[in-house]
């Protein structure tokens, strides 16, 4: 079952339209897709006025649909939020907000991402071929309600406050990360294969950080615990290579593991006289 959506014009406002959800698809029509609510800025309007739909007759179906998004939809906000089943592909770029407070199914994008993708997440998987931007699995400004489950796997590189207040579920990153990844985490992995920016774990109390590449410096509030020679990022996942392992962070009473790859930081090294 297959339904695609083709942006009639390049938008300039921005778009929220959280009715793109495989949920809200099921049972409809084509024409009833089609007259869907979105806004395009102030102004509401159909889904089909803003984007051409094709696909078959969904009528009746029992499944949630395959959704596929062809072209840029950078503007269009809330794509899949709080989806609970079924499948989006996004041949472009997508919109701040993908898959916000998600619960299951999955969101490929085979392009980038704007900020605050998966936040809120509780379930299904999110999975970006190009670059995510601010804020990845992260809840909005003031709000301490983080990612809760569920798994995000980013291809490029992301920016800031990744994971910021997550409790369960993980996070991968093949690229680089910005500053401040898991700030405030409560629980859940986060795997940076590359470089990773200062301040990373401020203020976490659980959960676990894997850096594999250059962290500019740990902060001083975490202690050395040892070194390891692997990591285990998930069940089919395992970094084998030396790991120095700190914990912290200690201002919050904090006993989070902050793994940091030894080869890439030899300035680290300092830390071996205290084992």
């Amino acid at each position: 079952m297959n339904v695609n959506l083709y942006p009639i014009k390049e938008f300039k406002l921005p778009i929220v339209a959280e009715c793109i959800n495989p949920d809200v698809f099921k049972g409809k029509s084509l024409k009833e897709v089609e007259a869907l609510e979105v806004w395009e800025g102030n102004k509401q309007k159909r889904l089909g006025e803003l984007f051409k739909v094709e696909g078959e007759n969904v009528e009746g179906a029992k499944e949630a649909p395959v959704i596929t998004v062809h072209g840029d939809v950078s503007r269009v906000r809330r794509i899949g939020a709080g989806m609970k089943s079924g499948e989006i592909v996004v041949k472009g770029d997508a919109g701040m907000h993908l898959g916000e407070e998600m619960r299951g199914g999955k969101i490929t994008v085979y392009g980038n991402v704007l900020g605050w993708a998966g936040s809120m997440m509780k379930g299904g998987t999110i999975e970006i071929y190009g670059n995510a931007g601010d804020y990845l699995g992260s809840p909005y400004r003031g709000s301490t309600e983080g990612m809760k489950g569920g798994k995000i796997i980013v291809h490029g590189n992301v920016g800031r406050e990744v994971g910021a207040h997550m409790k369960k579920g993980i996070i991968k990153i093949y690229g680089c990360a910005g500053q401040f990844v898991g700030f405030r985490m409560r629980g859940g992995t986060i795997y940076v294969q590359k470089d990773c920016e200062a301040r990373a774990g401020a203020c976490m109390v659980d959960g676990t950080i894997v850096v594999g590449g250059h962290i500019e410096s740990v902060m001083p509030t975490f202690t050395i615990e040892g070194l390891r020679k692997k990591v285990k990022i998930e069940e089919s996942e395992v970094v084998e290579t030396p790991f120095y392992l700190f914990i912290g962070d200690l201002t919050e009473n904090g006993h989070g593991r902050l793994f940091v790859a030894k080869g890439p930081n030899p300035h680290l090294n300092h830390y071996e006289r205290f084992l």
